[in-house]
């Protein structure tokens, strides 16, 4: 298996450099290949602007117009495009970041920014459906996995569906269902590490354990079942039909049932 391992720490001495350098270890241990993105080591540019897109002439930047445009003809910046050769290469995607204000740091949503881009990960013309593209379960990066690696200062009952922060996986959603799945690829459960401030020798041998369990798991653990679009659940307005999931609302619609 082919792995690409995109880490998003600014300290080499924090709980989520040790992890991510157990994790690969442990991949490699097992006779995977493993691609590493450290973006605070590599001063990633977090910033989509008109240096992005050499073929940009006129004077107002279309940025997803821009960006279907330097795919085709090959001239995103270089940065961009070596990223996109790593996930070419992958199989497996690693996310792995602190939770900060209920999302990735900057650092990282940047690089989604700049290196998902349309007629790369998403914008790609559906064969089977003139005029429309592919999402939601398909997508450019189609067949890969992705799993997050979350580092949480708060404690793991705040994070339950009755929790005053709401269940992770909903908290997560903008990651794992807009992200992840909307261009393709089969999102995996999260690997929640809370109370990641204050742990201790003996606990962080027990996530270093799950993390390589998770990883040993990764290539057969069911993914998140969520709804294809075109699946035949959603009408063309992309709303649910009145018989799935009736009289139910929010995300975990979005979720396939077991009685259906």
């Amino acid at each position: 298996m082919n792995v690409l391992w995109v880490l998003a720490h600014p300290e080499g001495r924090s709980l989520n450099s040790a992890l991510h350098r157990d994790g690969v270890a442990a991949l490699t241990e097992a006779g995977h290949h493993v691609e590493v993105s450290d973006l605070y080591a590599m001063k990633w540019n977090p910033v989509v602007d008109r240096d992005d897109f050499e073929s940009v002439t006129d004077e107002r930047l279309h940025v997803a117009k821009a960006s279907s445009d330097a795919v085709d003809t090959g001239t995103l910046s270089p940065d961009i495009r070596a990223e996109q050769a790593k996930l070419d290469r992958a199989d497996l995607v690693v996310l792995q970041f602190p939770l900060w204000w209920f999302g990735p740091p900057a650092i990282l949503k940047g690089w989604i920014d700049r290196v998902f881009v349309r007629g790369y990960a998403y914008g790609l013309p559906d064969p089977d459906r003139p005029g429309r593209f592919r999402t939601y379960g398909d997508g450019g990066l189609a067949g890969k996995r992705a799993l997050a690696v979350v580092t949480i200062g708060g404690r793991e009952q705040g994070y339950e569906p009755r929790g005053l922060a709401g269940s992770l996986e909903e908290v997560l959603f903008p990651l794992l269902h807009g992200t992840f799945f909307y261009t393709g690829m089969q999102p995996l459960p999260p690997l929640a590490v809370y109370s990641a401030d204050r742990t201790s020798e003996e606990r962080y041998q027990e996530l270093a354990g799950r993390l390589r369990t998770r990883l040993a798991e990764a290539e057969t653990t069911p993914p998140i079942p969520y709804r294809t679009q075109h699946g035949g659940d959603y009408d063309e307005n992309l709303v649910l039909r009145p018989d799935i999931a009736p009289g139910e609302t929010g995300l975990g619609t979005t979720r396939v049932t077991l009685d259906q």
